[in-house]
C-alpha cells in the first residue's frame, strides 16, 4: 500500500513480523541484569504497535518467547513470564482504547494456568477490534508449529475425514497457528543477527528480510521507517518475472 509518510512516498507492508533481539545486550551495556533489558523491550513493543498502525501497517507479529528459550536461566525465564503476566493484565484496557486486536500463537500447553486464562480473556476482549492486528509468538517454534499442524491433519486422515490427496498447501496453512493472518510481507530482526531462528518458516517463504544492528529497546519509529524504506525498494516477484 502506497502512503505518504513525512513527505515521502513509501510502499507500506501490510504485515510486518519482528524478531525482538538484543534486550540482554542492551542491559549489559548499562551494567544491568538481562531482565532489565526485557522490561525495556516490552515497553518498546507498545510504542512500536502505535507507530506501525500510524504508518499504515495492519498486522504486526512479534517473537516474544521461543520453544528454545526455556534453556535460559530460571531467573531470566521467570522474569519474562512475570513481564508477560503484567502485560496480559494491563493490556485489555489499552488494546480496546487503541482498537487493537491481540492474538497469541505458539504451544500454550507448557504455560502456567493463570497465563493461559489471561490470554483467553485478552483474546476474547479484543476479538472485535478493527485496528492493528497484533500477534505475539509465545512458546513458539516454527518446526513445532508445523509438527502440530501435521499431527492434526494426520488425525483427520486416520478418522476418514480427509484423503491424503486432499492435503494442499492451503489446507496445511489452515491448520497453522497463523491461519487467520496473511503471510508477512517483511521480516525485521534487530541486534545484528541475520537468521530466522525457527520463526515462521512456512509463512516467511516469500517475505522480504531486513536486518539492523540496533538493539530492540532502541528500535524506534525512525528505525521502523528505515525498514519500510528498504521494503519499498524491493522488487517482489514471487518466483515470476516482471
Amino acid at each position: 500500500m502506497e502512503k505518504i509518510i513525512d513527505g515521502e512516498k513509501l510502499n507500506v507492508p501490510e504485515h510486518v513480523a519482528i524478531i525482538l533481539d538484543g534486550n540482554g545486550r542492551w542491559a549489559k551495556k548499562r551494567f544491568m541484569p538481562r531482565n532489565f533489558g526485557h522490561k525495556a523491550g516490552a515497553k518498546n513493543v507498545e510504542q512500536i504497535c502505535e507507530d506501525a498502525w500510524n504508518m499504515g501497517i495492519k498486522y504486526l507479529t512479534v517473537y516474544v518467547f521461543s520453544t528454545e528459550n526455556w534453556k535460559r536461566s530460571v531467573e531470566e525465564v521467570t522474569g519474562i513470564m512475570n513481564l508477560l503476566r503484567n502485560y496480559l493484565e494491563t493490556s485489555i484496557e489499552r488494546s480496546n482504547r487503541e482498537n487493537m486486536r491481540v492474538r497469541i500463537i505458539g504451544d500454550r500447553s507448557r504455560l502456567a494456568d493463570d497465563i493461559n486464562k489471561a490470554i483467553d480473556k485478552l483474546e476474547t476482549a479484543t476479538a472485535k477490534n478493527t485496528g492493528l492486528n497484533f500477534t505475539m509468538a509465545l512458546n513458539y517454534g516454527g518446526r513445532d508449529e508445523i509438527r502440530r499442524a501435521v499431527t492434526k491433519i494426520a488425525e483427520e486422515v486416520k478418522k476418514g475425514k480427509l484423503l491424503p490427496e486432499e492435503i494442499t498447501e492451503d489446507l496445511i496453512n489452515a491448520h497453522l497457528d497463523t491461519a487467520e493472518l496473511p503471510y508477512p510481507d517483511l521480516l525485521i530482526r534487530t541486534s545484528g543477527e541475520e537468521r530466522t531462528s525457527n520463526y515462521l518458516p512456512w509463512q516467511l517463504a516469500y517475505s522480504e528480510f531486513y536486518f539492523t544492528d540496533v538493539l530492540w529497546p532502541d528500535f524506534d519509529r525512525a528505525c521502523l521507517l528505515e525498514a519500510v524504506r528498504h521494503y519499498t525498494n524491493r522488487d517482489r516477484r514471487f518466483g515470476g518475472v516482471k
